[in-house]
């Protein structure tokens, strides 16, 4: 099967895109510090749970249609994505947040673009790794800035244990190794099922992810450290509901789109949308402005897919 051209003309409607995902998927680094009376598992399977319901719903309409595109083994794919994607990087997201806190959790998966467009530089018809040097190390530069930050000038560092950092740390880089196979696979999924558009394809991974979900439902309330009132039940119905529809079916839908519009070295770059977007949310519920640190980072982190999406826009002409 032959590569699909990405044109210039592409490439702003899907920056568009990814800037969308990443301002959405940016609220789900909020959802374990409000729901932080619930274990990272509980609110993984309250909010895939919640996923596959609307996903359900949404397919209905057009069940057999949309059935009658995908074999076997494509659900196989799916269960897999929706693992590495949803279920596994989720309980991971949230134990960083609640260990090691918004800033630590978003800068550590902020380092996915880098290991995306490592592994997409060799792709068919993507831009060469030495032109991608630039933004690698402004990237990598952005993101050190942002791990001094976090570890060693962060607000209040000094009440959190050695071990619960740690724990927090282990958490995020799990969640990068989960979302980083993740984004690879799912790419590919997409540019080999073009048949399927890119809203059907995340559908029917919501109906994927919430059976997981239901399947881990029973071992969470058997085994739940903590008793919940109404009123908590209700507080994470509502948080999951929501980022369900903003995160999972909204961001999801847009990232696809733009996997399909951007060549996978530059849809790496995109995911730090939701870094910036992350941090913006965490500075915003911690009422503080960012340090110069951080602000050196964001800058850096700017300059590094700038220079990535020029160097598309040179490979192209």
């Amino acid at each position: 099967m032959q590569a699909p051209s990405h044109s210039p003309n592409r490439i702003p409607l899907g920056m568009a895109c990814g800037i969308g995902a990443g301002a959405l998927w940016g609220l789900v680094f909020l959802a374990p510090a409000l729901g932080r009376d619930f274990a990272p598992l509980e609110l993984a399977i309250g909010r895939y749970l919640a996923y596959g319901m609307m996903s359900a719903l949404w397919l209905a309409p057009r069940w057999r249609g949309v059935m009658g595109l995908i074999g076997a083994a494509d659900w196989w794919t799916l269960t897999k994505l929706g693992l590495l994607g949803n279920t596994l990087y989720y309980i991971l997201l949230s134990g960083g947040v609640q260990q090691g806190g918004i800033a630590m959790t978003s800068l550590v998966i902020g380092f996915l673009p880098v290991v995306v467009s490592l592994v997409g530089s060799r792709d068919h018809g993507a831009v060469p790794l030495r032109r991608l040097w630039p933004s690698l190390l402004l990237s990598l530069g952005g993101m050190g800035c942002m791990a001094w930050q976090a570890f060693y000038g962060g607000v209040d560092h000094d009440s959190k244990t050695a071990l619960s950092s740690l724990l927090g740390f282990g958490c995020a880089l799990g969640a990068l190794a989960s979302w980083s196979a993740f984004a690879v696979s799912n790419s590919r999924s997409l540019a080999r099922l073009s048949h399927v558009s890119s809203q059907d394809w995340n559908l029917l991974l919501g109906l994927a992810t919430g059976a997981q979900a239901a399947l881990l439902l029973p071992m969470a309330l058997a085994f739940a450290p903590v008793q919940h009132d109404m009123a908590q039940w209700s507080r994470l119905a509502a948080l999951s509901g929501a980022v369900a529809l903003l995160a999972s079916i909204m961001g999801n839908w847009l990232w696809n789109r733009m996997c399909r519009l951007l060549p996978l070295t530059l849809s790496g770059q995109m995911i730090m949308a939701e870094t910036f977007f992350a941090l913006l949310y965490g500075f915003l519920w911690e009422a503080r402005w960012p340090a110069r640190v951080e602000v050196l980072a964001m800058v850096l982190l700017i300059a590094g897919v700038s220079s990535c999406v020029w160097a598309h826009r040179r490979q192209q002409a």
